[in-house]
């Protein structure tokens, strides 16, 4: 019963997220499509309208692309998954902590699972944190710090790669009277060079070294001990030789593997649409659509995305192909939920696999 009862509540929980995600693609195809009325219908009409029109429409939109180049996109959707897993075991390694590449599999694809309904596209990192957390009796907050960090590298990475493809296309994105659109990108620029601020700190250190009062007045905090440890955690980070470098190269990897498969669906339906403009306006999107506004950027990442290809003709394709790159992180979010499903409760590692030489075993737990 007691099995039962964890695989049941999971189950349950796993079609309520997923109806939720399919519930928000079709009132949001439905008001697209009753643009000029939509505000004269109630809530209630709006959601009768959307499941009406909805399971329809996604049925022709999926119907109409190029099944062979679908397939590929899923395939290149799950190397990126695959490389954030090697970047984030590599994170974890600086931490002394080496994670079986199975087992990091398994927690990543549960957190990719999680940012699917969570608010922004990495709603599921807080999941992921737990797992790690949970992975280990001795080194739960560096565990924890690392999932951050690996996160924080991958969107500097992205801010970094939006940045440098928005030159070639600077006309294009600056020119214009579109405000959308350069608001858009000051806004991408602007979480450059925060993120750049942001990394550099936790990396080299800030008010500690020109405060020495500060780690005193950090640890009356409560729960002090544990910030406290979190930037010892990240100062390690910033003494590794070429961390930063290595993270670097894989992550932008990552994003063009990312951007490809934007550019196999657009092939896919038969879109035209020059690779370049893809280079450039997808990152942005995908920065933009992982600011923490609505479950997994949905909505935002569709209107965000038709409005930069700035082009009347592409508009209703220009959503399906926002809808079906969506549709191959969702694929994977499916996986993700039968892995949530079987994932055991409790896989720690073994000490010797965790402590090294001079590391203080952590005897607090994280709750």
């Amino acid at each position: 019963m007691k099995k039962f009862w964890q695989i049941g509540w999971r189950l349950a929980l796993c079609a309520v997220l997923l109806l939720w995600i399919f519930h928000s693609i079709f009132v949001n195809e439905a008001r697209l499509a009753h643009r000029t009325e939509w505000s004269q219908f109630s809530r209630v009409e709006q959601w009768k309208l959307g499941w009406q029109e909805g399971p329809s429409a996604l049925v022709r939109t999926v119907a109409s692309v190029h099944k062979g180049l679908f397939a590929l996109s899923l395939v290149l959707m799950a190397s990126t998954l695959v490389l954030g897993v090697i970047r984030w075991r590599m994170v974890l390694a600086v931490q002394g902590i080496h994670l079986p590449f199975g087992r990091a599999a398994e927690i990543s694809l549960v957190a990719h699972f999680f940012n699917s309904f969570l608010l922004g596209s990495t709603g599921g990192d807080l999941m992921k944190a737990y797992y790690a957390a949970r992975e280990t009796h001795h080194k739960k907050t560096e565990a924890v710090t690392a999932v951050f960090v690996d996160r924080l590298v991958g969107l500097w990475a992205m801010l970094l790669f939006a940045g440098a493809m928005m030159i070639p296309n600077a006309k294009a994105l600056f020119g214009g009277e579109d405000r959308v659109t350069r608001f858009a990108v000051l806004l991408i620029l602007a979480m450059l060079v925060v993120c750049s601020i942001v990394l550099a700190l936790a990396f080299r250190g800030g008010l500690s070294k020109h405060w020495p009062g500060a780690r005193a007045w950090l640890r009356r905090l409560p729960k002090g001990e544990y910030f406290e440890r979190s930037l010892d955690a990240c100062r390690r980070f910033g003494s590794e030789p070429l961390f930063l470098m290595r993270a670097l190269a894989l992550s932008m990897l990552l994003n063009v593997m990312c951007v490809v498969q934007w550019i196999v669906v657009g092939k896919g339906l038969g879109l035209s649409i020059p690779p370049l403009t893809m280079f450039s306006v997808v990152p942005v999107v995908i920065c933009i659509a992982a600011l923490p506004h609505t479950p997994s950027g949905l909505g935002v990442r569709e209107n965000l995305f038709v409005h930069m290809l700035d082009n009347p003709a592409l508009a209703t394709s220009g959503l399906s192909l926002s809808l079906l790159a969506y549709a191959g992180s969702l694929f994977w979010s499916l996986v993700g939920g039968g892995v949530y499903l079987l994932l055991k409760e409790k896989h720690h590692l073994g000490e010797s696999e965790l402590v090294g030489k001079g590391d203080a075993p952590e005897s607090t737990t994280v709750t």
